[in-house]
C-alpha cells in the first residue's frame, strides 16, 4: 500500500518491509560481534518494539536471554515528557550486559529514564538498540549504540508504532502526510 488511513490522519509508504528486515538483520551482526562472550539480557520496551525485538532475536546468535517492559511515553503525535512504568523488569540483571530494544530514540526522554531506573540494579554496562533514530529531535545526552535506521524527524507508524494504539500491524513503515 502506497497510502493508509489511520483514523483521523493520513500516512504514505516511508521504508519498505525488505528495507526494514535488512537493517534489522545488519544490527544483528553488529550485536553478535560487539556483544560475543557477554551474556547479554536483552530488555524490550512494549507495546512499540515488539515486531523489531522478535525479528532482531532471530538474528541474534550468540547466548542471550530477553525480557519486556511496558511504558507509556506517546500522545496522539507528540512525544510526552510523561513516562509511566506500566509493566516493571522482573530479572535479576546486576553485573550483566544489558541491551534495551527500543522500536525508535527520538528526544531520548524515554531512553534516559530507562538507563536511570536500570543503573540503580547495577547492571555491568547498558547499551541501547533500536529500530530507528531521529537524531535532529534528540534533546537528551543519549546514544543509541545499535541503530538499524536513521531517520528524519516525521511522525511515523507501522512495524510496531502506532498512532493512537492503531497502526502497529503494519509491515512497513508510513510517515504521515502534512
Amino acid at each position: 500500500m502506497k497510502k493508509v488511513r489511520i483514523l483521523d490522519k493520513e500516512f504514505e509508504l516511508f521504508i519498505e518491509a525488505a528495507a526494514i528486515q535488512e537493517s534489522i538483520e545488519r544490527v544483528a551482526v553488529d550485536i553478535n560481534n560487539d556483544l560475543k562472550d557477554k551474556n547479554p539480557v536483552f530488555i524490550a520496551v512494549l507495546n512499540g518494539s515488539f515486531m523489531f525485538a522478535g525479528d532482531l532475536m532471530k538474528h541474534v546468535s550468540i547466548p542471550s536471554e530477553i525480557t519486556f517492559v511496558r511504558i507509556a511515553s506517546y500522545k496522539g503525535v507528540t512525544s510526552t515528557k510523561d513516562i509511566k512504568e506500566v509493566l516493571g523488569l522482573n530479572e535479576d540483571i546486576k553485573g550483566r550486559t544489558v541491551v534495551i530494544v527500543e522500536d525508535i530514540v527520538d528526544t531520548g526522554n524515554t531512553i534516559e529514564q530507562l538507563i536511570q531506573q536500570f543503573k540503580l540494579l547495577e547492571p555491568k554496562e547498558i547499551k541501547i538498540a533500536t529500530l530507528l533514530f531521529k537524531p535532529n529531535a534528540l534533546v537528551k545526552d543519549v546514544k543509541p549504540d545499535f541503530i538499524a535506521l536513521e531517520i528524519p524527524n516525521d511522525f511515523i507508524v507501522g512495524f510496531g508504532l502506532d498512532y493512537d494504539g492503531y497502526g502497529r500491524n503494519l509491515q512497513d513503515i508510513y510517515k504521515i502526510i502534512d
